[in-house]
């Protein structure tokens, strides 16, 4: 539990403080990404950001080997508050009414999936059947890569109103999706006796070489997404999507069973249900600006 809250509050740092380098930083492109790299990692800023993202990924290597991952992902969740917090604070970005209930009823799916949780009762797995990994991460892969591209294209359309970045988490968020599950996989190898032998059977598995896919492209989209878009909404979005991702699919993946108590069973697919619901509820667009008070509105002669 306390492994998990240190990544909530690192996570949650490292992208506030990459959101404010990067908006200090020239228009950035995923077509471009040796010119995106080279900027990124020339601003101090944002470099720290992502040590504390790196130090989030150490702590959440520590939850994996001990919590089931349903129950992981439903911890991870409540970084969601503080990141608005802190975004409202450092970035100056406000969301909308209808942004906030979302954003409350999110936490009250966390709330649900957190009182399913028996200490105890619930397996925590260790291993899953490689086939079944690829069969499950690499059209996941496939999915957030062409989402992020159809969500670049429809950006370009003249006229289109600003987006809030929806797209984009979710296509990011399946990428970090499949990163969690190669994590997953990867924690596993750290209870083999001696570092040698941990070493060779990591590299024999596909979870490192899923961890640099996920982190070179994820690094690139992110990064871009997060300039254009308010981090207190993509990141909530990303982070819903990652984690419904995460605890269903890796559930099943891992084989960790559901509760069998019909109580808990229902507490944890209602949680899951909302938080689905609110994803596909919230607002594509922000409001269009107004215009300054005053100002004439422009007609053709």
């Amino acid at each position: 539990m306390a492994a998990a809250l240190m990544a909530n509050v690192l996570y949650s740092t490292g992208f506030v403080l990459e959101k404010r380098a990067l908006a200090a930083l020239p228009e950035v492109n995923i077509r471009r990404p040796a010119r995106l790299l080279r900027l990124v990692l020339g601003s101090p800023l944002w470099i720290g950001g992502s040590l504390a993202l790196a130090a989030g990924f150490g702590a959440q290597l520590a939850v994996y080997r001990t919590l089931p991952i349903a129950a992981a992902q439903g911890i991870f969740v409540s970084g969601l508050v503080l990141l608005v917090l802190l975004s409202a604070r450092l970035l100056g970005e406000e969301t909308s009414g209808r942004e906030r209930y979302a954003l409350g009823a999110i936490l009250a799916a966390l709330l649900m999936v957190v009182l399913s949780l028996r200490e105890g009762s619930d397996k925590v797995s260790h291993s899953a059947p490689v086939p079944l990994i690829l069969l499950v991460c690499v059209p996941s892969l496939a999915a957030g890569v062409w989402l992020y591209g159809a969500a670049e294209r429809r950006s370009k359309h003249r006229h289109r109103m600003p987006t809030t970045g929806v797209e984009y988490g979710v296509a990011v968020g399946l990428l970090y999706g499949v990163s969690s599950l190669a994590i997953k996989g990867a924690s596993t190898y750290l209870t083999t006796n001696g570092p040698l032998g941990a070493v060779v059977e990591l590299l024999r598995s596909p979870y490192p070489y899923l961890l640099l896919f996920t982190g070179a492209f994820g690094l690139v989209m992110s990064q871009a997404a997060l300039q254009r878009c308010r981090a207190s909404l993509i990141v909530p979005v990303c982070t819903t999507v990652t984690c419904l991702f995460t605890a269903v699919l890796g559930t099943l993946a891992f084989g960790e069973a559901l509760p069998h108590d019909p109580l808990r069973l229902a507490l944890r697919l209602a949680g899951t249900a909302l938080a689905v619901s609110v994803l596909l509820a919230m607002p594509k667009h922000d409001a269009a600006p107004q215009p300054p008070i005053g100002a004439k509105e422009l007609t053709p002669p």
